[in-house]
């Protein structure tokens, strides 16, 4: 990086794309560094929370709710159903998986649930509450927006 960039700061990125998938990987970083010491990420986590909010859930739902493409989301659950946190069963069709926490995977999600809080404390305290309730506002808006075209 050069020092002309260093010193000016965060640029804002020429198009929404750019700056809300910078935004993104930092907060990714951010949550990944809180949840280093329990061995997940924070895309597991989530997956792990989707799951004990929703209880079962078709995969292809599953992957429609969090806008996860097939190819990413099938290799996830499969890394969390071979650590004993998942099981999945058939779903109506042939095609269809259904999947669940298992007991083994609410325990987890009790015992994560310290590094989150500690990563979302972090995020709430550097932006401060009125932007980060604006914040979470504007990203359901952008997925509504998105979805309804």
């Amino acid at each position: 990086m050069t020092e002309r960039v260093r010193n000016k700061g965060v640029p804002t990125l020429p198009c929404a794309c750019a700056n809300l998938r910078r935004a993104a990987r930092v907060v990714t970083a951010l949550y990944d560094e809180e949840l280093r010491p329990a061995g997940l990420r924070s895309t597991q986590l989530v997956l792990l929370q989707v799951l004990e909010e929703v209880g079962e859930v078709i995969q292809r739902d599953l992957g429609g709710l969090l806008a996860i493409d097939t190819t990413t989301l099938t290799r996830s659950l499969a890394l969390l159903a071979r650590r004993g946190l998942l099981e999945s069963r058939a779903g109506s069709d042939r095609r269809e998986r259904v999947w669940r926490l298992t007991a083994a995977g609410r325990r987890e999600c009790r015992r994560l649930e310290r590094y989150w809080e500690r990563a979302e404390a972090k995020l709430r305290k550097a932006m401060g509450e009125e932007d980060w309730n604006r914040l979470s506002a504007i990203l359901e808006r952008i997925v509504r927006a998105v979805e309804q075209g």
